[in-house]
């Protein structure tokens, strides 16, 4: 036996040990427990009674104002409905959708779920999205009546405590009713009961699958997805959403859950006493986002706006009469608008719809399916195409980069798709999508300048400038603007100048304010000021401007848009464009098949931006261009506005007045020098050739410099031809068809040219054949030879001349200085060397030209001797003739 006693020992000592550390991991649960009993004592004495958790008390009111803070846009209590319905008067479908979307283990957890409080902090520690969750239905229900909406460690505690204390006293379906009567639905709609009624029309207990999800969905972001809010689309998606969780936790078949997402449903009008609505809920939303939903509904806040009220009522009305002018005439049944002082950045003005109280258009319609008119969407801040009024951004960053606005294009037909053939004449080639736009009237115009493009709104020539500035480059100078979307560069093509990505009305408003501030960003806000329940000061509106673009551009731009003499042959003289009273610049965007119709137009002072069309984004009639349904509205408003705040003598704090006396716009400098004829609106170039005089041929090397001349031969190309599209004003491209759009763009110019008569001057080919080593003198100096001695003053050049051209004539030099000139044999020339030169080395030069001026040079060098002489003085300096001599 003692051969087994080293295991037996082994086993001894591993029970000792693990003896060692049960014990101690009971002291540690032993340590957790009072910890936590510790807890829980400390914050339980302050915490209120769990068992009058009924009977609920409503904290102060939230009120919003003008931007004067004398009229109440909204109280965001106001009337609170609620009627508290007994638990078996609460549809089955709604119970089962908030238990299966909000806390799926209600019925088996103690008032806390903590697997899901472990998932929620796992996430939050791992970054992962959708950190938020792990509270039950139960801590939900304290959350929304027992505690403040406090983001803190202790709230939570306190929260989990009263969770446990009222799981302990009540049963799950009494904590479930609780739940369902109390909780916020938002448009003041507190419990089940109550958002039936207002949403529905009808009774909690009468809520069918589809309706009870709908409701379901609400508590996570009232505002948000309300009914009567701007974002149908994201209600119907959280409202499958829910459903899909039922069917998934088994409270509903798969046959039911599809019935209900194909269900029509029909929302009940809204009541709730509201000015400004679509404003309003833009500010709540904001709130509600920053503050949290408890603080807006019981903080009783006081939120002192930027809505300016007289010009809010002046323009729902012109809406309202301008999108039922447009509903007869083009079939566009809504219209929206905004305003801004571009001066702070502060919204002044905001009109979502024609009527945020109306009904649904056509009748019946499907909402967020097909509804052409949809009341409660707020198209301001919703995303849509421009069209054409996106086309400022790209010419402003085209400015940025050295172009001009006398920049030469050439508005005609183009195929922007370098895989497709320049004719323009096809749909698609060889499986490629080919490109090829046109002006809305279906016109070419030929060439013009880029102030006459953007002022014309020409299709054509401003997909030519955003290649030219750079798609990734102009959404950066239009986000730097104010344009929040266009987040991924990636997905837009050239067609983004023509509209081609969705932006929002308000973004376009606020940036278009940079122009009219000359380069500087006023962030857009609608908020003045926000106090809570106790006067202190949550936030406050200050100035922070910023230079965003370069003031000449900005001043360039408004130039260019204020410009009705340049805009006229398009839009006419006294278009809707025009304002007599005042400079106005404006700019307006239709987009394809007339889906959307946009005007965006500023002083000084001003900028207001108005859309028309229809909320299912079916087309209008073919004569619905921006031009006609918004340009009118837009004009309205802007004389109106004016007439309103010039005339104000009322003096209320903070209020928006605008200048009696018309705003100029600043006139702006130059943009950029260059040399370039096509940066200075010239369609033709004058490429100067070096020629030789002679053969009329291309000047090489070895022909003489005076016998070279430069010659302007005219010629027609596109921009890429002599600018390097990222360095314009920098040296042309040595090869400009390696720009993918060079034979595209130039090979419709080309035949434009023909077309017009114009001839083109070639420019020869040859190089000169007369100047060539071949034809050069051959010359040899016979005497004096190299080297020589010469020991008398008086000295004979004897050279051997022979030119397959002709000898023309021999200049013979002594040090450099022409002594003679001879042009016959023989060829030699005597002269007396002066004595200030003896006793030193010097170069014999022989200079032979043949008849057409070719040239062959011989030397020799020599030293003269010193011998006793009388200085004679230096001979007259001659000259060699020129050959224009000759």
């Amino acid at each position: 036996m003692r051969y087994y006693r080293p295991y037996f020992n082994s086993v001894k000592k591993r029970r000792k040990w693990l003896k060692k550390v049960l014990t101690l991991a009971g002291y540690f649960v032993l340590a957790a427990i009072i910890l936590v009993a510790g807890i829980f004592i400390y914050f339980a004495k302050d915490l209120p009674n769990p068992s009058k958790i009924s009977e609920r008390q409503i904290t102060q009111s939230t009120k919003i104002y003008d931007r004067t803070g004398t009229v109440l846009l909204y109280d965001v209590h106001g009337e609170e409905k609620r009627t508290v319905v007994p638990f078996d008067q609460i549809s089955k479908y709604l119970k089962d959708a908030t238990v299966a979307t909000e806390d799926a283990s209600f019925y088996s957890n103690f008032g806390v779920d903590i697997r899901g409080i472990l998932r929620a902090a796992w996430r939050t520690l791992t970054h992962q999205p959708n950190a938020g969750g792990g509270s039950t239905i139960t801590q939900q229900f304290i959350k929304n009546t027992m505690l403040t909406s406090e983001k803190s460690l202790t709230r939570k505690i306190k929260e989990a405590i009263l969770a446990i204390e009222l799981d302990s006293k009540y049963s799950k379906d009494e904590i479930l009713g609780f739940y369902l009567n109390q909780i916020p639905y938002g448009s003041n709609a507190y419990g089940a009961e109550a958002a039936a009624q207002t949403f529905f029309n009808k009774s909690a207990k009468n809520l069918d699958l589809a309706e009870s999800a709908i409701l379901t969905a609400l508590p996570q972001a009232p505002t948000y997805y309300s009914p009567f809010g701007s974002h149908p689309e994201a209600l119907k998606a959280r409202q499958e959403y829910v459903l899909d969780r039922m069917e998934k936790l088994g409270y509903a078949s798969k046959d039911d859950v599809q019935a209900a997402k194909n269900e029509k449903l029909n929302f009940a009008k809204n009541t709730q006493p509201i000015k400004a609505p679509h404003f309003v809920m833009y500010i709540k939303e904001y709130l509600e986002g920053k503050y949290g939903q408890n603080t807006v509904e019981n903080g009783g806040l006081k939120v002192y706006t930027t809505l300016d009220w007289d010009m809010q009522q002046v323009a729902q009305q012109i809406i309202e009469d301008g999108a039922n002018n447009n509903q007869k005439k083009y079939g566009a049944y809504n219209a929206a608008l905004t305003a801004i002082d571009p001066k702070t950045g502060q919204i002044l003005v905001m009109v979502g719809s024609k009527d945020y109280f109306g009904t649904s258009l056509p009748e019946n319609c499907d909402p967020g399916k097909n509804c052409r008119f949809e009341p409660n969407v707020n198209v301001t801040i919703r995303d849509r195409q421009p069209g054409s009024s996106f086309k400022p951004f790209a010419y402003a960053r085209a400015f940025e980069k050295g172009f001009t606005p006398e920049t030469i294009l050439f508005d005609l037909k183009t195929e922007f798709n370098s895989n497709c053939p320049p004719d323009a004449n096809q749909d698609e080639f060889n499986g490629n999508k080919c490109y090829n736009p046109q002006d809305y009237d279906g016109n070419f115009r030929g060439p013009v300048t880029m102030r006459q493009a953007l002022a014309r709104s020409l299709n054509v020539p401003s997909v030519k400038t955003l290649y030219l500035a750079g798609i990734p480059q102009t959404i950066q100078t239009a986000q730097a603007m104010g344009i929040t979307t266009l987040t991924d560069p990636s997905r837009y093509g050239l067609a983004l100048v023509l509209g081609g990505g969705e932006v929002k009305l308000v973004d376009e408003v606020a940036a278009y304010g940079v122009f009219a501030a000359d380069g500087v960003k006023n962030e857009k806000t609608a908020i003045l000021k926000i106090e809570d329940s106790k006067g202190n000061t949550l936030e406050q509106y200050t100035s922070n401007p910023a230079n965003i673009i370069d003031p000449q551009i900005a001043r360039t731009i408004s130039n260019i848009l204020s410009d009705n003499e340049a805009r006229a042959p398009i839009f006419g003289a006294a278009s809707p464009l025009f304002i007599s009273e005042r400079p106005t610049a404006v700019k307006t965007g239709t987009t394809q098949e007339y889906r959307d119709a946009w005007t965006v137009g500023y002083t000084p002072s001003l900028v207001a931006g108005v859309w028309a069309g229809n909320n299912d984004n079916s087309p209008m009639a073919k004569a619905g261009a921006g031009m006609y349904a918004a340009a009118p509205i837009w004009n309205a408003f802007m004389k109106k506005a004016y007439e309103l705040k010039m005339n104000n003598t009322v003096q209320v704090a903070n209020s928006f007045a605008l200048q009696k006396d018309p705003e100029q716009f600043v006139s702006p400098e130059p943009l950029a020098t260059s040399t370039k004829a096509v940066l200075n609106g010239q369609m033709f170039s004058d490429k100067k050739i070096k020629i030789d005089k002679i053969s009329g041929k291309l000047a090489t090397d070895l022909t003489p410099p005076d016998l070279v001349q430069e010659v302007p031969f005219q010629e027609i190309h596109t921009v890429l031809y002599y600018v390097d599209k990222d360095n314009p004003l920098g040296d042309p491209p040595q090869d400009p068809a390696a720009d993918p759009q060079f034979l595209n763009w130039d090979a419709p110019i080309q035949i434009w040219a023909a077309n017009s008569g114009w001839v083109p001057q070639q420019p020869p080919t040859q190089y000169d054949n007369v100047h060539v080593p071949e034809n050069q003198p051959i010359l040899t100096i016979i005497s004096p030879s190299d080297d020589q001695t010469l020991n008398q003053r008086s000295v004979t050049i004897s050279v051997s001349a022979y030119a397959k051209l002709g000898i023309k004539q021999i200049d013979f030099f002594f040090d450099d200085d022409l002594v003679g000139v001879v042009t016959k044999e023989p060829y030699q020339f005597t002269f007396k060397i002066p004595a200030r030169l003896i006793g030193n080395d010097h170069l014999i030069k022989v200079r032979a030209y043949d008849q057409v001026f070719n040239r062959q040079e011989a030397q020799s060098q020599v030293y003269v001797l010193a011998p006793d002489v009388v200085i004679d003085p230096p001979p007259q300096t001659q000259q060699s003739p020129s050959p224009s001599e000759f």
